[in-house]
């Protein structure tokens, strides 16, 4: 599905394009036009919203918001770019996305625009590792970083004092500390993870076998069903059965971030753009306990931090006007002031050392230097970044399930996986 090479102009200043044209100020060459922005339902999206009349008021452009579930996201706009519809100007996009998007064309390549832009749009105070991590294939650029997120340890530091334990510092201390931290009496458990059958299961155990040293993808191969990741895969499965909350392996997201804001999990591996909610008492009955750390890797194995988040990308087929403007808006709400704004909006997605440091946003998200480590030393291949990830998540989706709940042995699971996933290569 490859599409035509974009034009020249498409990369041309807004002068080449003809702007401005008559009745629009040099201020505002794209005043009066709408563009249409689908975002997934996270937790920066609501900002997103909340700015756009701000966006308008600056540069006379309307952008409409249409905040979609994940699968739907993905669905609709798939959908826009192989149909050709222009239904969206711009999406937002998820780091494991690139991949499909560069070989497939369906997004601008933005490198030149950054190449030109580059001293206004401060692209050096933005974390190297975000641009790789959330948008970039093969050298092509084909999302601009906008929501970054640290993988990180979420902890409860009195039940590690109370048992007079250490924060983990390797991955085997955190599988021990789980199974030391559980209580069935008391209703207490050592770990929660993603158990739930489809993208949520496998992109939690995705996290964990990278931490240990697992690889999925080698040499333009799928390797699942590598002893390693059968190995860590059933100790997963025993971390499930022996120190998780009744009903994990039924839980995305939303059920296992709950459960550590309730007080029910020790140990939980998660996505930092949720941590703000662990110090709101509305939210949480941790607020006082609850701690963050960069996430432990197995002995002796170079720390691996991975990263995740959101890119946003512009619809390769829309006309030339509509692009530069459609570049406008990303560069405005990525640059240093609009992007802390929406950060004080709660979005608790960061791209900028700046905003790291900025005292504000210091007082309102006290673990901000775990992120900063984080993105610093980062990994941005932390899932494999390949154009086949959407089949290999939904094949480990249901693989990683089938194993935590006794359908298959770990070894069968991966097996019959691996059988599937070489039919994409």
């Amino acid at each position: 599905m490859k599409r035509r090479s974009l034009l020249a102009a498409g990369l041309g200043g807004a002068a080449a394009l003809g702007w401005p044209r008559p009745g629009r100020s040099q201020s505002k060459p794209f005043d009066g036009m709408v563009l249409h922005l689908a975002s997934v339902n996270d937790q920066y999206s609501p900002g997103l919203k909340a700015l756009s009349a701000r966006f308008k008021q600056e540069t006379g452009i309307t952008v409409l918001v249409d905040i979609l579930g994940y699968g739907e996201l993905q669905t609709k706009i798939t959908t826009d770019y192989v149909g050709h519809t222009k239904g969206y100007d711009l999406a937002t996009t998820d780091n494991v996305w690139a991949p499909q998007f560069a070989e497939a064309g369906y997004t601008v390549p933005l490198n030149d625009w950054m190449k030109r832009d580059a001293e206004a749009m401060k692209l050096d105070d933005i974390y190297p590792v975000l641009f790789t991590a959330l948008g970039n294939y093969k050298g092509k650029q084909v999302a601009f970083p906008l929501a970054g997120y640290a993988n990180v340890l979420a902890y409860r530091k009195d039940l590690y004092a109370t048992a007079r334990l250490q924060p983990p510092q390797t991955m085997q201390d955190l599988v021990a500390n789980a199974y030391k931290l559980t209580d069935k009496s008391r209703n207490q458990y050592g770990w929660v993870a993603n158990g739930q059958k489809g993208a949520a299961c496998a992109q939690d155990w995705m996290q964990y076998l990278a931490e240990i040293g697992g690889v999925l993808v080698a040499k333009d191969q799928p390797t699942l069903d590598a002893p390693l990741n059968i190995q860590s895969l059933q100790t997963y499965k025993d971390l499930f059965q022996k120190a998780a909350p009744p009903g994990a392996v039924n839980w995305d997201w939303d059920g296992r971030e709950a459960s550590f804001r309730s007080g029910l999990a020790a140990n939980m591996q998660t996505w930092s753009v949720g941590a703000l909610g662990y110090f709101d008492p509305a939210q949480s009955k941790v607020t006082d306990s609850a701690a963050l750390m960069v996430t432990p890797t197995a002995a002796g194995m170079k720390p691996r931090y991975g990263i995740g988040g959101w890119g946003i990308a512009i619809n390769a087929d829309i006309e030339d006007q509509r692009k530069q403007a459609a570049w406008t808006y990303i560069k405005w709400i990525t640059s240093p002031e609009i992007h802390i704004a929406l950060n004080q909006l709660n979005a608790c997605s960061f791209l900028r050392r700046s905003e790291l440091q900025d005292a504000s946003l210091n007082r309102k998200y006290p673990f901000l230097p775990v992120i900063d480590e984080s993105f610093t030393h980062g990994d941005a291949d932390f899932r494999p970044r390949v154009p086949q990830y959407p089949e290999i998540q939904d094949i480990l989706g249901t693989a990683v399930n089938s194993a935590l709940v006794g359908a298959m042995t770990p070894a069968a699971a991966l097996a019959a996986a691996q059988t599937q996933a070489l039919r994409y290569f």
